[in-house]
Protein backbone atom coordinates (compact mmCIF):
# COMPACT_ATOMS: atom_id res chain seq x y z
CA UNK A 1 0.00 0.00 0.00
CA UNK A 2 3.21 2.38 0.26
CA UNK A 3 4.06 1.41 -3.20
CA UNK A 4 0.22 2.49 -4.39
CA UNK A 5 -0.17 5.40 -2.38
CA UNK A 6 3.47 6.95 -3.55
CA UNK A 7 2.69 6.36 -7.04
CA UNK A 8 5.67 3.57 -7.15
CA UNK A 9 4.11 1.34 -10.47
CA UNK A 10 6.89 -0.83 -11.02
CA UNK A 11 6.70 -1.88 -7.72
CA UNK A 12 3.32 -2.68 -7.54
CA UNK A 13 3.94 -4.59 -10.91
CA UNK A 14 6.26 -6.83 -9.63
CA UNK A 15 4.03 -7.27 -6.87
CA UNK A 16 1.05 -8.28 -8.92
CA UNK A 17 3.54 -10.05 -10.59
CA UNK A 18 4.52 -12.12 -7.31
CA UNK A 19 1.07 -12.79 -6.97
CA UNK A 20 -0.53 -9.95 -4.76
CA UNK A 21 -4.48 -9.28 -5.25
CA UNK A 22 -4.88 -6.37 -7.19
CA UNK A 23 -8.02 -5.71 -5.17
CA UNK A 24 -6.05 -5.55 -1.96
CA UNK A 25 -7.03 -3.06 0.97
CA UNK A 26 -5.35 -0.89 3.35
CA UNK A 27 -5.63 -1.43 7.28
CA UNK A 28 -9.06 1.04 6.71
CA UNK A 29 -10.67 -0.87 4.15
CA UNK A 30 -9.47 1.23 1.33
CA UNK A 31 -8.88 -0.64 -1.94
CA UNK A 32 -5.21 -0.05 -3.43
CA UNK A 33 -7.39 1.31 -6.74
CA UNK A 34 -9.22 3.96 -4.73
CA UNK A 35 -6.05 4.69 -2.71
CA UNK A 36 -4.28 5.17 -5.87
CA UNK A 37 -7.38 7.01 -7.48
CA UNK A 38 -7.36 9.51 -4.64
CA UNK A 39 -3.32 10.57 -4.72
CA UNK A 40 -4.11 10.70 -8.46
CA UNK A 41 -1.25 8.29 -8.90
CA UNK A 42 -2.43 7.92 -12.92
CA UNK A 43 0.98 5.46 -13.41
CA UNK A 44 -0.42 2.85 -10.47
CA UNK A 45 -3.95 3.32 -11.62
CA UNK A 46 -2.98 2.10 -15.21
CA UNK A 47 -1.07 -0.89 -13.63
CA UNK A 48 -4.06 -1.78 -11.01
CA UNK A 49 -6.62 -1.48 -13.84
CA UNK A 50 -4.21 -3.80 -15.97
CA UNK A 51 -4.01 -6.44 -13.35
CA UNK A 52 -8.05 -6.21 -13.43
CA UNK A 53 -9.12 -4.56 -10.21
CA UNK A 54 -12.10 -4.00 -9.53
CA UNK A 55 -12.99 -0.19 -10.83
CA UNK A 56 -15.63 0.25 -8.54
CA UNK A 57 -14.56 -1.35 -5.35
CA UNK A 58 -15.75 0.49 -2.36
CA UNK A 59 -14.39 1.65 0.63
CA UNK A 60 -15.85 0.70 4.31
CA UNK A 61 -17.44 4.13 3.63
CA UNK A 62 -19.04 3.16 0.49
CA UNK A 63 -16.78 5.30 -1.67
CA UNK A 64 -15.47 3.84 -4.93
CA UNK A 65 -11.89 4.85 -6.93
CA UNK A 66 -13.77 7.13 -9.12
CA UNK A 67 -15.97 9.21 -6.29
CA UNK A 68 -12.30 9.96 -4.52
CA UNK A 69 -10.70 11.08 -8.07
CA UNK A 70 -13.53 13.34 -8.73
CA UNK A 71 -13.33 15.07 -5.44
CA UNK A 72 -9.81 15.56 -5.19
CA UNK A 73 -10.15 16.56 -9.01
CA UNK A 74 -8.02 14.28 -10.65
CA UNK A 75 -9.84 14.57 -14.14
CA UNK A 76 -7.35 12.13 -16.20
CA UNK A 77 -7.69 9.14 -13.32
CA UNK A 78 -11.65 9.69 -13.57
CA UNK A 79 -11.72 9.45 -17.11
CA UNK A 80 -9.14 5.76 -17.16
CA UNK A 81 -11.65 4.62 -14.42
CA UNK A 82 -14.81 5.54 -16.29
CA UNK A 83 -13.00 4.02 -19.86
CA UNK A 84 -12.84 1.09 -17.71
CA UNK A 85 -16.50 0.44 -16.73
CA UNK A 86 -16.39 2.84 -13.68
CA UNK A 87 -20.21 3.73 -12.56
CA UNK A 88 -21.29 7.14 -12.28
CA UNK A 89 -24.57 6.89 -10.89
CA UNK A 90 -24.03 4.77 -7.32
CA UNK A 91 -26.36 4.33 -5.25
CA UNK A 92 -25.97 6.58 -2.09
CA UNK A 93 -23.80 9.53 -2.38
CA UNK A 94 -22.88 9.26 -6.32
CA UNK A 95 -19.29 10.88 -7.88
CA UNK A 96 -21.52 14.11 -9.13
CA UNK A 97 -21.81 14.80 -5.78
CA UNK A 98 -18.08 14.37 -4.85
CA UNK A 99 -17.47 16.67 -7.66
CA UNK A 100 -19.74 19.32 -7.22
CA UNK A 101 -18.46 19.02 -3.32
CA UNK A 102 -14.95 20.01 -4.33
CA UNK A 103 -15.96 22.43 -6.76
CA UNK A 104 -14.60 20.58 -9.80
CA UNK A 105 -16.45 22.16 -12.82
CA UNK A 106 -14.70 20.51 -15.76
CA UNK A 107 -15.21 17.41 -14.13
CA UNK A 108 -19.59 18.31 -12.78
CA UNK A 109 -19.99 18.90 -16.50
CA UNK A 110 -17.89 15.69 -17.70
CA UNK A 111 -20.12 13.50 -15.42
CA UNK A 112 -23.18 15.12 -16.73
CA UNK A 113 -22.31 14.17 -20.15
CA UNK A 114 -21.01 10.91 -19.15
CA UNK A 115 -24.94 10.18 -17.70
CA UNK A 116 -24.68 11.22 -14.22
CA UNK A 117 -28.23 11.77 -12.40
CA UNK A 118 -28.09 15.81 -11.80
CA UNK A 119 -30.76 15.29 -9.20
CA UNK A 120 -29.40 12.01 -7.40
CA UNK A 121 -29.75 12.32 -3.64
CA UNK A 122 -27.48 10.86 -0.69
CA UNK A 123 -28.85 8.43 1.56
CA UNK A 124 -30.45 11.81 3.51
CA UNK A 125 -31.23 13.51 0.10
CA UNK A 126 -28.58 15.61 -0.52
CA UNK A 127 -28.29 16.83 -4.08
CA UNK A 128 -24.90 17.89 -6.24
CA UNK A 129 -26.44 20.98 -6.12
CA UNK A 130 -26.89 21.37 -2.11
CA UNK A 131 -23.05 20.38 -1.68
CA UNK A 132 -21.92 22.85 -4.26
CA UNK A 133 -24.04 25.67 -2.21
CA UNK A 134 -22.80 24.08 1.77
CA UNK A 135 -19.13 24.21 0.39
CA UNK A 136 -19.33 27.65 -1.31
CA UNK A 137 -18.81 26.43 -4.95
CA UNK A 138 -20.36 28.77 -6.95
CA UNK A 139 -18.95 27.76 -10.21
CA UNK A 140 -20.19 24.20 -9.32
CA UNK A 141 -23.90 25.57 -8.16
CA UNK A 142 -24.36 27.67 -11.67
CA UNK A 143 -23.31 24.73 -13.75
CA UNK A 144 -25.54 22.57 -11.94
CA UNK A 145 -28.47 25.05 -11.94
CA UNK A 146 -27.73 25.81 -15.48
CA UNK A 147 -27.91 22.08 -16.63
CA UNK A 148 -31.59 21.80 -14.59
CA UNK A 149 -30.70 20.52 -11.24
CA UNK A 150 -33.97 21.35 -9.03
CA UNK A 151 -33.40 24.55 -7.14
CA UNK A 152 -36.29 23.60 -4.91
CA UNK A 153 -35.08 20.39 -3.59
CA UNK A 154 -35.13 19.51 -0.04
CA UNK A 155 -33.00 16.84 2.07
CA UNK A 156 -34.90 14.83 4.92
CA UNK A 157 -33.74 17.61 6.97
CA UNK A 158 -35.22 19.97 5.23
CA UNK A 159 -32.23 21.91 3.77
CA UNK A 160 -32.61 22.90 0.31
CA UNK A 161 -29.61 24.55 -1.92
CA UNK A 162 -30.85 28.11 -1.27
CA UNK A 163 -30.51 27.40 2.76
CA UNK A 164 -27.47 26.25 2.60
CA UNK A 165 -26.08 29.55 0.12
CA UNK A 166 -28.48 31.75 2.70
CA UNK A 167 -25.78 29.77 6.05
CA UNK A 168 -22.87 30.61 4.08
CA UNK A 169 -23.25 33.90 3.41
CA UNK A 170 -23.27 33.76 -0.46
CA UNK A 171 -25.14 36.44 -1.87
CA UNK A 172 -23.95 36.12 -5.14
CA UNK A 173 -24.87 32.08 -5.18
CA UNK A 174 -28.45 33.16 -3.47
CA UNK A 175 -29.55 35.33 -6.24
CA UNK A 176 -29.15 33.16 -8.48
CA UNK A 177 -30.98 30.36 -7.13
CA UNK A 178 -33.60 32.88 -6.85
CA UNK A 179 -33.91 33.99 -10.09
CA UNK A 180 -34.18 30.17 -11.23
CA UNK A 181 -37.04 29.72 -9.22
CA UNK A 182 -35.44 29.02 -5.48
CA UNK A 183 -37.96 29.48 -2.81
CA UNK A 184 -37.67 29.72 0.73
Amino acid sequence: MIAVANDGAPQVRAMLQRGIDPNSVDAAGDPALLIAARAGNVATVDVLLDARANVDARSRFGDTPLMAAVLQGRVEVAKKLRARGAAVNTPGWTPLIYAATGGHEELVRWLLAEGAAIDAASPNGTTALMMAAREGRYGAAVLLIEKGADVNRRNEAGATALGFAQATGDKTLEERLRKAGARD
